[in-house]
């Protein structure tokens, strides 16, 4: 038998999935995984691509479903990556990141979830994580994880126990399952 789920999460990125599973358990919601493709627009907005991912995601497996697009800000590269933070990482890696960044460190982390449904006008969810890129990279974690030091710790997201209670992720995520506990009333 199929395990239930309250609302499916759609990505090719299993370890997204694996921290939104485990942050919306915390909040009594079973999230399934449909690992999938989605297309991904080129776009200077965020909000722009996650509304497209989650058309995108719901076409594909006609249920409730939410998608996450988050994108790296560096203060010094004037936003850059930003919402082309995939395609970057890919690219460059953390270690082309560090080699481009001057003495002005400051940097946010940004994660929009984006969910859609039936009525096919997706809900976004947006926060961000202010913080500061590392001058090497740490051991651990995935993606930027090992460069990125949020504000107010002395350790990167790689290194942190606790990175989903601190990270950009867990703070959409928690604005997205208050809302969907509202709307499942």
């Amino acid at each position: 038998m199929p395990k239930s789920y309250d609302v499916i999460f759609a990505s090719s990125n299993t370890h997204k999935y694996e921290e939104a599973e485990k942050i919306l358990a915390e909040f009594d919601i079973e999230l399934g995984f449909f690992q999938t493709e989605l297309v991904e627009i080129q776009d200077d907005s965020l909000s722009k691509i996650a509304l497209q991912k989650a058309e995108n995601a719901y076409e594909k497996c006609k249920k409730p479903v939410i998608v996450e697009d988050d994108g790296l800000f560096i203060d010094s590269l004037s936003g850059f990556p930003g919402p082309y933070s995939s395609y970057i990482f890919n690219t460059i890696g953390n270690n082309g990141i560090l080699k481009l960044i001057g003495d002005n460190r400051d940097a946010q982390f940004v994660a929009i979830i984006a969910f859609c449904d039936s009525s096919n006008e997706p809900t976004l969810f947006e926060s961000s994580v202010a913080g500061t890129i590392s001058k090497n990279i740490q051991d651990g974690g995935w993606g930027y994880d090992p460069i990125f030091i949020p504000e107010k710790q002395n350790k990167t997201y790689a290194e942190l126990a606790d990175k989903n209670k601190l990270s950009h992720r867990y703070e959409s995520l928690k604005k997205f399952a208050s809302w969907f506990k509202n709307k499942q009333g």
